[in-house]
């Protein structure tokens, strides 16, 4: 294994790729196979399509496009080209991506990959990565915005690179694996997380566009690793087809980009046998912690810090917003210099805006967004601790528990319930287990929660939809 000539992301990736080219790296769904060399080939092109038409190191270079292997070729060539990878929801409207091109200002913008990289097999190959410095940045990924304008986490070549290295060593990660990648590659969780473990070990990845529960199911069959958001577990769970025995064959089934409801983590293991590894991230620093591969995992809890990630609860609290400190934290945010320094504390810390704790043992347990903290009456009132009493009630599939306007209390609390039941019981029962200005005022029964992309509940939403429940 030949040692990375620079601190170019790509150039660590490559190093790991399997000795024989031929070997596959993306299996399709159509039964057809890219190999490492094909991928490590289109790149090279594409690299060399970059230069030739005057993109220069730290040039951003955008994709908005569905799911492709041509997809990660651009990915990887532009990284190769020292440029700066700037990935797009693909379901971004032309409103939407007007701001984050006017924002990143792009050398170049791809809406076509297969397209754009058969062009790009005209031009002569890169023949080796452009030098960068572990500071360079390697990748923009803009934030989802809820609460106002999206901003661009700048991630390094070393963030990234230190990110991947801890977490394919924590999960165990060996070219004998395979995969099963389902995610979409425009979100940290598919793009980093997942594709970064793989290309590390050189093994292949069941490569599928999208989740479509009869492709997973048939794939779980030659995977050993999946890795998913929580609506993934929940889709396979009501599928009869989904057995121990089609889940047998895999060694680590990994969650996360959204809360894993502890009813869905008992639900899996007794049917398959197997616990869901929990792990918590975001686009600022990828992933943070995990629950452990060899050791108990825990319902509710996201694991420990990974090694390297200093984790510490603001103000020396039993409860308060996480901050972390270490090599794969971004290094700010994109063209906002007032917001970065107010992100930052005084000794490096990024406060993540996550409201949690830690336990005696070290493990890490979250309690929300700081920003979804109500104030009802003067006191603090965490959703998840409410959402976890209302989640074990019978006909609640899962709740979101919200703050809005309320003329005696500042805040109300207010409990969106997907699922069936009694209103009037639900507000008893949760005021039988919790003291009284936590129990939810009013229940709202809904079929469907809004979720953006990665399954996360989007509460700014509901909290506009019911603004006016308590006339204030």
């Amino acid at each position: 294994m030949t040692a990375p000539i620079s601190a170019n992301l790509y150039d660590l990736l490559a190093a790991r790729f399997p000795a024989d080219r031929r070997a596959s790296c993306f299996i399709l769904s159509n039964g057809t196979t890219v190999s490492y060399g094909e991928l490590e080939a289109g790149a090279a092109h594409v690299a060399g399509r970059l230069v030739t038409e005057g993109v220069r190191p730290g040039d951003r270079v955008a994709l908005q496009a569905e799911k492709s292997p041509e997809s990660i070729m651009i990915y990887l060539g532009v990284l190769m080209a020292g440029a700066v990878y700037l990935p797009l929801n693909s379901a971004y409207t032309p409103a939407e991506v007007e701001y984050f091109l006017g924002d990143a200002e792009p050398a170049a913008f791809v809406t076509d990959p297969p397209t754009w990289v058969d062009e790009a097999r005209r031009h002569t190959p890169l023949s080796a990565a452009v030098a960068r410095e572990a500071s360079d940045l390697a990748s923009l990924i803009y934030t989802s915005g809820t609460t106002g304008r999206s901003k661009g986490a700048m991630l390094t070549h070393g963030a990234l690179a230190a990110n991947a290295l801890a977490l394919h060593e924590a999960w165990g990660f060996t070219s004998d694996d395979v995969l099963l990648h389902a995610l979409p590659i425009f979100h940290v969780h598919g793009l980093f997380v997942a594709l970064h473990c793989a290309l590390l070990s050189g093994c292949p990845m069941v490569w599928l566009p999208k989740f479509s529960d009869d492709e997973v199911l048939a794939g779980l069959g030659r995977a050993t690793v999946m890795m998913g958001v929580p609506t993934f577990y929940t889709r396979l769970l009501a599928n009869p087809a989904f057995t121990r025995e089609r889940a047998a064959a895999v060694r680590l089934f990994i969650s996360g980009s959204a809360p894993l409801l502890p009813s869905t983590f008992a639900e899996f293991e007794a049917r398959t046998g197997q616990r869901i590894l929990e792990r918590y991230g975001m686009s600022e620093a990828v992933i943070i912690t995990t629950n452990p591969l060899d050791g108990d995992r825990i319902a509710g809890s996201v694991g420990y810090p990974l090694p390297g990630v200093e984790l510490r609860i603001g103000g020396g609290e039993a409860a308060g917003v996480i901050q972390i400190r270490g090599p794969s934290v971004f290094s700010g945010y994109w063209r906002m210099p007032q917001k970065t320094a107010e992100e930052f504390t005084a000794d490096g810390f990024f406060l993540t805006g996550d409201v949690g704790h830690r336990d005696p043992d070290g493990r890490v347990w979250i309690s929300g967004r700081a920003k979804d903290l109500i104030i009802s009456g003067g006191y603090n009132v965490y959703p998840k601790e409410v959402e976890l009493v209302l989640d074990e009630l019978p006909g609640v599939v899962e709740s979101a528990v919200i703050g809005v306007p309320h003329p005696d209390f500042g805040e109300g609390v207010v409990a969106v319930v997907m699922g069936t039941g009694d209103e009037a019981a639900i507000v008893a029962e949760a005021r039988r287990q919790l003291a009284a200005y936590k129990a939810p005022k009013r229940v709202i029964f809904v079929d469907e929660l809004p979720r953006n992309t990665m399954g996360k509940v989007q509460k700014n939403r509901l909290r506009e939809a019911h603004a006016g429940l308590f006339g204030a």
